[in-house]
């Protein structure tokens, strides 16, 4: 049971990191310092795309659901399994990437622009 709630915990915790990665700048416009936290997200998250780093969320999450006796995460990871032909198809995940860069770089330009 243990390990079922701390699999079902870390695919909360994924899920809550990418909205901070797509929303977080617009999170920096009411609370400025929260800026720097979601610097080090997108960093994370640009590193995860182009360096292909594996998310310990995503180890936490495939070592409990084999404890739990479950099926572990296929090894493309948790976006292919969980958001991948499930929130929008396969084949626009480039687009899907391409309107979070968007959400980040306009929520950056806002924070700027709020700033001043």
């Amino acid at each position: 049971m243990m390990y079922r709630l701390l699999a079902d915990a870390a695919m909360v915790a994924h899920f809550v990191f990418l909205a901070y990665l797509a929303l977080g700048g617009f999170v920096a416009w009411r609370w400025r310092r929260t800026i720097w936290l979601h610097l080090a997200v997108v960093g994370w998250g640009l590193l995860s795309v182009f360096v292909g780093v594996e998310c310990p969320l995503t180890v936490l999450e495939d070592w409990a659901r084999r404890g739990a006796d479950m099926r572990g995460l296929p090894a493309s990871g948790f976006i292919d399994h969980y958001i991948e032909g499930v929130v929008y198809p396969d084949q626009y995940t480039n687009l899907a990437r391409l309107a979070v860069a968007v959400a980040v770089l306009f929520s950056y330009v806002g924070y700027v622009l709020r700033r001043q």
